[in-house]
């Protein structure tokens, strides 16, 4: 099996699978229970949150568990809206983010806030210009991803904070940082609010975290009894908790080191399919080495798929939560509808072995030929 599909999921860890497995062992007590084993419990639960804490520079008050990204986009952008209501309504987004966060500023359109959709420019950063332009009295909260989930592309959230904050001071930034988080270093510093997910970092699927500012006050979109927790009552799943902890420590080891081997991978695909005529190469000077997308213009993505699925490759036309659909992020780069049509995103990882490209790019090559022959 080669598997080419890390941006979409990836595996559990050896280290983090056993750290579940003990904990679901050792731990049966409810965190939020005051006996002896709710405190045994609650414990390892603090431990654990102290530890995402020191690896990010923030509070441990500041970090509220989730079932994944998802949930986290959801509790960022509905709470602060609802929050802020009394401020404006007024929100910016970009057009280069995962579609979570389009389907949630549909639901807040349908409650009267005003969406905004910023521009970036041909190498896909955000148009700063735009960004000053779009920014008023009445904008409560701005969006923006750190990595796009197609293209890779890697958004300079400090600047961009710089700018929101200048133009309105009390405006919210929220990014989601899930294709981030143990590709790049990241500042929460840069952000006031921020997304992130187990899965995505070789940790279990299920667990998520949110981070939020202490200056940042946000609705709950989830009610139940827990006191400590307004945000996300109820029972921690703390084995998830104590190995996503785990997963997070993991993954931010050696991060210079595991960036320069994906990015020799990255530049051999690169160059062996620029041999091809119809074959373009969605990447931009500013696209992180472990997502790279191309287009074949004369053969269907999904066929390719399958075709390369039968010897065991596994690949995917865009994010596992868009799949099979236009690509937006490659319209919104190259404003090209056939291309946005016919994209393949390869995801690399420090897991990937150079053997396996080289299998990958041999079976590329059959069932390339096999299908454009075809067309």
């Amino acid at each position: 099996m080669i598997y080419l599909d890390y941006s979409a999921t990836t595996p559990v860890s050896y280290d983090v699978l056993d750290t579940i497995t003990k904990v679901t062992k050792e731990y049966i007590g409810n965190a939020n229970s005051i006996h002896s084993l709710g405190v045994k419990s609650k414990n390892l639960l603090d431990s654990a949150t102290e530890q995402i804490a020191h690896i990010f520079n923030v509070s441990p008050g500041e970090l509220i568990y989730t079932s994944g990204a998802t949930e986290s986009n959801n509790m960022a952008l509905i709470g602060a809206a609802l929050a802020n209501r009394k401020k404006g309504n007024h929100i910016i987004v970009s057009k280069l983010e995962h579609p979570s966060i389009y389907h949630i500023c549909d639901y807040l359109q349908s409650l009267g806030f005003e969406i905004s959709y910023v521009k970036n420019d041909r190498e896909g950063l955000i148009d700063f210009d735009d960004l000053k332009r779009l920014v008023k009295e009445n904008t409560i909260l701005v969006s923006i991803c750190a990595v796009n989930s197609e293209v890779g592309v890697r958004q300079p959230l400090k600047m961009i904070r710089q700018i929101i904050k200048k133009e309105n001071f009390g405006t919210i930034f929220h990014s989601d940082m899930t294709q981030a988080i143990g590709k790049i270093p990241v500042n929460l510093h840069d952000v006031d609010l921020a997304s992130m997910s187990g899965h995505k970092i070789y940790g279990p699927k299920g667990i998520g975290l949110l981070y939020k500012n202490s200056n940042v006050n946000l609705v709950p979109i989830i009610h139940g009894s827990t006191k400590e927790n307004n945000l996300r009552p109820g029972t921690p799943p703390l084995p998830l908790i104590a190995s996503f902890s785990k997963a997070i420590r993991l993954a931010n080891n050696d991060l210079e080191k595991r960036e320069h081997f994906i990015n020799l991978l990255n530049e051999k695909i690169v160059k062996h399919m620029q041999k091809y005529p119809h074959i373009l190469i969605n990447k931009t000077k500013y696209s992180i080495p472990h997502i790279l997308n191309i287009s074949l213009m004369d053969v269907m993505s999904e066929t390719f798929i399958h075709a390369m699925e039968k010897k065991e490759v596994y690949l995917s036309t865009n994010t596992a939560c868009a799949s099979g659909e236009l690509s937006t992020s490659v319209m919104a780069i190259y404003n090209d509808l056939a291309r946005a049509k016919h994209t393949i995103r390869i995801s690399l990882s420090h897991l990937s072995t150079t053997d396996e490209i080289n299998k990958f790019l041999t079976y590329f090559d059959e069932e390339y030929a096999k299908l454009a022959n075809l067309k």
